[in-house]
């Protein structure tokens, strides 16, 4: 177990910097039973008494019916299994059974500081007690506060919010097209106005469900049937400059969109070369360059930003997964002369940037942007990258274990899908990527050495049990 001068022994989160903290641990998990809140465990000093999570009662019932109300009441566009978490605490979720799993999905690299850790518990209780929504026709300080951490740790002069991924990458698409009408000397707002307006995008990307993200992700079963999509969209090779310079033009192309590490696709890192050169032939085009750090960004890497690891830096940043540690947001992080084009009433959003939410993500961001905390980070993927290749060495359906920092990936030559619900079966969670063939490993980023050393040994024996 992890433990740092900060947190106290034994503490089950880190860093931590709560009063109060030993070897009880903090709310979520351990708490007097009966006696005391999960928010009172926080604010309180333990006792020493250690309860674990309990079965839900009659679970069984209790999940047979959830089940059957979800699929009665709620659209199916999910293939959930047949399970219903119900508790979480640091790296563990729980069943309504009461089953303990090592959660190395964390709601798709969301939770970045896994679950009910105790100061974002404190951020999340305090702000929700003072101001928890303004909508954006009114300054909030939490706001201000975030946006200012966001510009001082990156490229970015301003930043724009808004509550997703997808959001975010659509205010890209207009925040591109704008720039393009005034760079061209035309008035943006005329409709007989025109200036460049495509966009360029990557194989094997993902960049969101809404029209125009979608219009950039590479996978044809997510779009087909809501075609025709998003019109001067192209999509050309992952890491292939020549065919790159073929589709981005001058006088044609306004937008340029990649991920530095692809997730769903894959775990593909793209190389320094190529990001160098993108960004080469974005300036000889007069386009903008952007990149999509949803799922990359804010320490996963072990690096606070993906583009940190080429050096390249890109016009207009987007982020959201793990920004305020599981609570919905998104954010564009621009240069000064993306952000000067747009005026009021360009674009907006009623929810994005609340104060309960920035306020949240500040504490987050504090959190992910320590240098000991994204060296934890590195030291972490490498120890697993390690023992998979070690475990997995010789399986003939394993091809590669890679990644970078906490966002790996093995790749099979087979269907993954089976191996994901046997390592849930054994209590770790896992997610596929890629084309249904990958394990993808995206956990908290606050998981310790024990934990890794956990899903090396369930992983490793899942899989040469089931395909070695």
């Amino acid at each position: 177990m992890q433990t740092s001068a900060a947190a106290g022994v034994g503490c089950s989160y880190w860093p931590c910097t709560l009063p109060h903290c030993s070897t009880l641990g903090h709310a979520g998990r351990r708490y007097q039973a009966g006696r005391l809140t999960k928010a009172q465990a926080i604010a309180e000093p333990p006792t020493g008494v250690s309860v674990e999570f309990e079965a839900v009662p009659n679970a069984t019932q209790f999940t047979e019916e959830l089940v059957a109300d979800e699929k009665k009441y709620i659209v199916q566009t999910y293939a959930r299994p047949h399970m219903v978490l119900t508790r979480g605490e640091g790296t563990r979720l729980y069943d309504a059974h009461g089953k303990e799993y090592l959660d190395f999905a964390a709601g798709i690299a969301v939770n970045s500081l896994g679950h009910a850790h105790p100061q974002w518990v404190q951020a999340v209780a305090e702000q929700a007690a003072t101001l928890g929504h303004t909508s954006n026709l009114f300054h909030s300080e939490p706001q201000v506060r975030l946006a200012k951490k966001l510009v001082e740790l990156s490229f970015a002069d301003k930043v724009f919010f808004c509550n997703s991924g997808t959001e975010a990458n659509e205010a890209v698409i207009k925040f591109a097209r704008k720039w393009a009408r005034k760079q061209a000397g035309v008035d943006p707002y005329s409709k007989d106005a025109t200036a460049p307006y495509e966009i360029v995008s990557f194989t094997s990307g993902f960049h969101g469900r809404t029209m125009g993200a979608l219009a950039m992700t590479y996978k044809d079963q997510y779009k087909t049937p809501f075609s025709p999509g998003l019109p001067g969209c192209h999509i050309t090779p992952y890491l292939d400059l020549e065919k790159a310079a073929q589709v981005i033009q001058k006088g044609k192309t306004a937008l340029v969109v990649v991920e530095p590490l692809q997730g769903e696709g894959g775990v593909y890192a793209a190389t320094a070369d190529f990001l160098k050169g993108l960004r080469k032939l974005c300036d000889e085009a007069g386009a903008l360059l952007s990149f999509d750090e949803v799922q990359c960004g804010l320490g996963r890497t072990g690096h606070l930003w993906g583009y940190e690891l080429s050096g390249v830096e890109p016009d207009l940043m987007t982020l959201a997964k793990p920004l305020a540690g599981g609570l919905p947001i998104g954010a564009v992080l621009v240069k000064d002369h993306v952000a000067e084009v747009m005026a009021p009433g360009d674009h907006g959003s009623t929810f994005a940037g609340s104060p309960l939410v920035t306020h949240v993500a500040a504490v987050t961001l504090d959190i992910l942007s320590q240098p000991e905390f994204l060296q934890g980070v590195q030291s972490r993927g490498e120890r697993l990258r390690k023992g998979l290749r070690e475990g997995l060495q010789g399986n003939p359906h394993v091809k590669e274990v890679r990644g970078q920092g906490l966002i790996n990936a093995v790749q099979l030559d087979t269907a993954a899908g089976p191996v994901v619900e046997a390592a849930r079966d054994a209590g770790l969670i896992v997610i596929t990527a890629g084309k249904g063939d990958c394990v993808r490993l995206v956990p908290p980023l606050i998981i310790t050495d024990d934990d890794v050393d956990t899903c090396v040994d369930i992983l490793t024996r899942v899989i040469n049990e089931k395909l070695g």
